[in-house]
């Protein structure tokens, strides 16, 4: 039952660093985060990568939430999407809390 705990806090963590990044995102350009990589320059190209990488969970969640509203997609959707978002937020949890460890220690 601990394990199941601390799977959920992780991806907790995970899920509310991507939402962070995701608002603060929209807070900043005035339109919603997307996964599309921006190859203007290779800084941009770095950037708008890692922020894919750390904000999918959050893009997964909006899009699949909008999708079931607006479009009227099947229920199985939505959880699939939930599960893989899920799972992607376990795996930055886990970068992210080792990261904080690593900053507090």
């Amino acid at each position: 039952m601990t394990d199941l705990a601390l799977a959920a806090y992780i991806g907790s963590a995970g899920f509310v660093v991507a939402g962070i990044l995701g608002s603060f995102y929209q807070l900043l350009t005035g339109e919603p985060l997307k996964f599309a990589i921006s190859v203007e320059t290779w800084l941009k190209g770095v950037f708008s990568c890692l922020l894919c990488v750390f904000a999918g969970p959050f893009i997964i969640m909006r899009n699949a939430i909008r999708g079931r509203k607006i479009e009227q997609r099947p229920i199985g959707w939505l959880v699939a999407s939930s599960t893989i978002a899920g799972m992607w937020s376990i795996c930055s949890g886990v970068f992210v809390l080792q990261i904080a460890f690593m900053i507090l220690l």
